[in-house]
């Protein structure tokens, strides 16, 4: 039997791409979106599928779409949390409420939602939870300072889940895309308000070279979701799913920066014990 799969967002970019290749390969699927009716063709006439109402920040959505989808199909076999979207502007520049906002979707949306799925897969002792972070979720850029704060906790919350469910026969994998060709970085992301001009050279260059490059992405969503696809179903799949040359380029990246100070700031790091007293003498 094919496994039962239920994504969030999927009215454009990867939870489309996904949707629609869950749907070509004959997957069981819950797709849903904020707006029922912009992904309700998706389903058309497809009796293995059925398209729901689901805003992630609204509690009351997510028990009755979670209910429905178990209504339909008797199970969820693979949580897709990919609803989210970016926020553009230097911490300094950026607007609290705004940012409130962004972590209600980004990360207590999808806490909400796996929190709610988990009783159904604990019952089952089997399932697979799939939380898209980004590359921003391993490493930072200007601009992004708040996004990335949202998926940081996206990941620290997924790598103490995965150790948590493990033994229950549900497995996590972190998807943790580079720059492709979906609505991230224009109309589906949100700019800072505020403008500080000691930050132009900074964060508003990487802002303007992010939205001028929105559309021109190297990365294909439609691949990605062939990418997703093969690692729930492979016997070993991954924690993180890196996606994209430039992310790989950029995780390294990262590695190298943490190694290097963990590394040359080793006797330092390791000398702050009781004990060590005398080292700092």
């Amino acid at each position: 039997m094919k496994k039962v799969w239920f994504i969030t967002g999927t009215s454009t970019g990867f939870g489309r791409a996904l949707a629609k290749e869950l749907i070509g390969q004959g997957y069981p699927v819950a797709i849903t979106a904020r707006h029922q009716d912009q992904i309700a063709e998706l389903v058309e006439g497809n009796e293995q599928a059925i398209a729901l109402t689901l805003d992630v920040t609204k509690k009351d959505q997510v028990k009755h779409a979670v209910n429905q989808a178990l209504d339909k199909f008797g199970r969820i076999d693979v949580l897709v949390n990919n609803a989210g979207y970016g926020y553009f502007g230097a911490v300094e520049e950026s607007d609290e409420e705004a940012v409130r906002k962004l972590f209600e979707t980004n990360f207590w949306g999808l806490s909400d939602l796996t929190r709610t799925v988990l009783p159904a897969m604990r019952k089952q002792r089997s399932g697979h939870i799939v939380n898209v972070s980004s590359i921003g979720g391993l490493t930072a850029f200007p601009t992004f300072g708040y996004y990335h704060a949202t998926k940081f906790a996206v990941e620290g919350l997924s790598q103490a889940l995965a150790k948590e469910v493990e033994p229950l026969g549900i497995h996590v994998t972190l998807v943790e895309p580079g720059a492709f060709r979906t609505d991230w970085s224009g109309r589906s992301s949100v700019d800072r308000t505020k403008v500080i001009d000691d930050y132009l050279e900074t964060a508003g260059k990487r802002l303007q070279s992010s939205h001028a490059n929105s559309g021109k992405q190297p990365g294909s969503p439609e691949l990605a979701a062939k990418a997703i696809i093969k690692a729930v179903e492979s016997e070993h799949s991954p924690i993180h799913l890196l996606l994209g040359k430039d992310a790989v380029k950029n995780a390294r990246i990262q590695l190298e920066n943490v190694t290097k100070d963990l590394e040359t700031w080793e006797n330092v790091s390791t000398h702050v014990d009781y004990g060590d007293e005398g080292f700092w003498n």
